[in-house]
Order: structure tokens, then sequence, then C-alpha cells
């Protein structure tokens, strides 16, 4: 009788606790699925075999120095994912900013750079490598690196504040939260088409991810470029416009020393 009570009624609830444990792996992947698959990128694999892709950015350092006090770029980028107005010094937090050259692409600077661009600023923002040290680093996997285009993503869900990723960076393209994002944007003027963050976790350019998933082609930044500095395509496309530039004017990298492999190219 014991011994059928352990097979019996033991089997029974061995089955019903197994049972409970893939309900709740199921109901956890689900979780993070509906989280906003969009704005992670999670699900990101070439569905029906299509081909990958590598985007990549030009920027003509000739067209952007051209207005050199116009932010219409990172503008747009800052106003469509939410991203604060911190006025503390050390505490800001960028998407797409201006450097001075020196900063920006230190060692390329000389006194016989076409046009003067050496005493101007550069248009920054993240590389998004294809070897990006912040993606090995990463204790969470909370930054990874697309397989699908390239992109270097950010997961604010899974951050958790260490800042290994801002260490690792080279190009200080990674903004902290020290205090609540959410106190310093005007609650009138936010999108509702990005989520806004939480105070100890970081942020960076995504390369507009939400927005190609939307369908939507090209970054807010390139869209709002009055002097269509910017160019933003696929690598992989020989005949795309990005492609067509990097082939016929020459381009350098942010310290490509460094073998990061950057994928923002700046024409000079």
């Amino acid at each position: 009788m014991l011994e059928l009570s352990r097979h019996g009624v033991g089997g029974k609830l061995m089955k019903e606790r197994t049972s409970r444990r893939s309900f709740l792996r199921a109901a956890g992947a689900a979780g993070i699925a509906v989280v906003c698959p969009q704005c992670t990128g999670r699900q990101d694999g070439p569905p029906g075999g299509r081909r990958k892709k590598r985007l990549a950015m030009v920027i003509d350092m000739r067209k952007c120095q051209g207005r050199e006090d116009c932010t219409k770029c990172s503008d747009a980028c800052h106003r469509v994912h939410n991203v604060p107005t911190v006025a503390a010094e050390g505490e800001e937090v960028k998407w797409i900013w201006k450097e001075p050259f020196g900063n920006a692409l230190p060692g390329q600077e000389h006194a016989y750079l076409e046009g003067g661009l050496g005493g101007k600023p550069v248009v920054v923002l993240c590389n998004h490598c294809a070897r990006p040290p912040c993606v090995r680093v990463c204790p969470t996997a909370a930054t990874w690196k697309r397989e699908s285009d390239g992109v270097v993503m950010m997961d604010q869900h899974r951050c958790i504040g260490c800042r290994y990723c801002m260490v690792a960076c080279p190009y200080g393209a990674r903004s902290f939260n020290w205090s609540d994002p959410r106190e310093h944007l005007d609650r009138e003027a936010r999108s509702g088409d990005f989520p806004t963050r939480t105070r100890g976790v970081v942020e960076k350019c995504n390369f507009c991810a939400d927005r190609l998933a939307r369908g939507i082609p090209v970054p807010a930044c390139v869209e709002a470029c009055p002097e269509k500095a910017l160019v933003f395509g696929d690598l992989e496309v020989k005949d795309s416009e990005i492609r067509k530039l990097l082939d016929s004017r020459y381009t350098i990298r942010r310290r490509p020393g460094l073998g990061t492999e950057p994928h923002v190219f700046y024409l000079v």
C-alpha cells in the first residue's frame, strides 16, 4: 500500500510540479516577448531565410559642418526616443551629439585637412561596431548585437546599472540615468512610440530599430537633416546610396586601431 501511494499520489504531485514549472517558463518567455519586441529587438533572426543585412551610417562632414550650429538631427532623435534633457554636468543623456574634431577623431586632425574640417565639431553616436566590446562585458546580456543587421541593441529591462558597458565603450557613446529621466521630460511632448526609461539604467542610439520595425526605412536623425549629410543603408547592397558614397569618397572612422570596426563612416 505504501509503495502504491509513493508511485500514485507522489507521481501525481511530481507531474503537477513539472506542469507548473513548464507553465512558468512559458509564461516568462511570453512576458519577455510582449515587453516591446520592436524596441528591444530580441526577435531579430531573419525569418523565412531572408538574407542578413549590415546597416551602417555615413556622415558627410563637409555638408554637416556647413551648419555648425544645427542640432536638428539630435533634436529629432531625442524627441522620438524620449531622451531626457538633464542640466546637471556629468549626468547628460545623449544618443547623438557633437564633439570637437580632436575628441571625436583623435590623431586624424592636421593643419592641411580639407576645408578646415579639423577645427569644427563632429556628429557622433553609437558606432554599432562589428566587434562591440560593450557586448562582451555585459553580465546580463542587456546589450547585444543583432544577427540580422548588425545593430547593437539595449534592453533596459535587463540592465542592472553596473555600467561595465560604459567603461568598455571607447567612444563614450552610452549614457547612464543618474536620476529618473521622466522628471526631465515634458509630459505633453512625450512620444508614445517609444517607452521612457527608469533611473539606474544605461541607454544609447539604437539606429532607430523601433522605426525600422514599423517599416520606416531611415533613422529620425537622417530624416531630419536639412543638408542630407547623414546617409543610412545596407552595406550588403552594392548599388545602395551608402555603398556608392563609400566607393567614391575617402572615409575615416573613429579609433580604427582598436579593432572594433565601427560602422559609422565619415566622409572627408
